[in-house]
């Protein structure tokens, strides 16, 4: 799975001001762009599929981040791993951006 995949929930931010955040970090890690990336919205309160993902990655929160097939976690820990310079590296292994580096 060489794809990102972001779950949101309308219900619970509206208008998804941090899950936007996270979208608009992918698109502009260092003017690369992503192959494809998946927003999933949840409709209602999702809580059941909210209870599958605290399961499953232990985070229940959204947005609740997945690169290559992988639980990355959530918005604080994308900008965290983007600021230390850690995000295009995973990107990059996932086969997830359209363009290499050089």
């Amino acid at each position: 799975m060489n794809e990102c995949a972001v779950f949101v929930n309308e219900a619970c931010c509206p208008p998804l001001e941090s899950c936007a955040f996270c979208l608009v970090l992918f698109s502009s890690t260092n003017n690369k762009f992503l192959k494809s990336l998946h927003v999933l919205i949840l409709e209602g309160d999702g809580s059941k599929i909210q209870a599958a993902l605290a399961e499953w990655t232990g985070q229940r929160t959204v947005p609740n981040v997945f690169i290559g097939g992988k639980h990355i976690g959530g918005c604080d820990t994308v900008v965290e791993k983007h600021q230390g310079g850690k995000l295009v590296p995973l990107l990059r292994d996932a086969g997830a951006l359209a363009l290499a580096d050089k």
